[in-house]
């Protein structure tokens, strides 16, 4: 994340923010204490798309749930249901990973990992395939829903799932 401060003399501060995922937002922060924020086009990052003006008291309010003040979320890396140590985790078959335009019957998932894939997202058409054959082709961009004990899950995600670095 990129935060650029800049100096509004008369009226407060301004945060220009690029996310990871390449948002733009904009907060200005008055003397008053009144909060601005502003939500860019990520095509025009100069078009504001959404804007929001907040007192100091809903600001902090805001604050404090977008900081996990009020509600702290599991450490989970990705969407998960836990029973126990079994686990259903949905995962996206990242570009350049092994599972990239192979079948399920060619990585030998069952065997090889002891996990069962119960269901695809096409990213194509959104097509959900449900208890997906052998035969069922993974490319890029689909989501996975695998389930499995917790460690196998995981390796399946890192070795299969994800982008081979070199």
């Amino acid at each position: 994340m990129n935060i650029r401060e800049i100096e509004l003399p008369g009226i407060g501060k301004k945060y220009e923010i690029i996310t990871k995922n390449k948002d733009k937002i904009v907060v200005i922060i008055h003397d008053d204490g009144r909060r601005d924020i502003y939500y860019f086009d990520q095509e025009d990052y100069e078009e504001s798309i959404a804007s929001a003006t907040f007192d100091d008291s809903e600001a902090r309010q805001i604050a404090a749930i977008i900081g996990g003040m009020t509600y702290a979320p599991k450490a989970l890396e990705t969407i998960e249901m836990a029973f126990d140590d079994l686990v259903i985790e949905w995962s996206k078959v990242e570009p350049g990973a092994i599972a990239e335009n192979q079948t399920i019957g060619n990585l030998n998932i069952r065997q090889s990992y002891e996990v069962n894939i119960v269901a695809i997202i096409k990213r194509q058409n959104h097509k959900k395939i449900h208890t997906p054959g052998p035969e069922t082709l993974l490319e890029a961009g689909d989501t996975v829903i695998v389930s499995g004990q917790r460690n196998q899950v995981k390796t399946i995600v890192k070795e299969i799932l994800s982008r081979r670095d070199g």
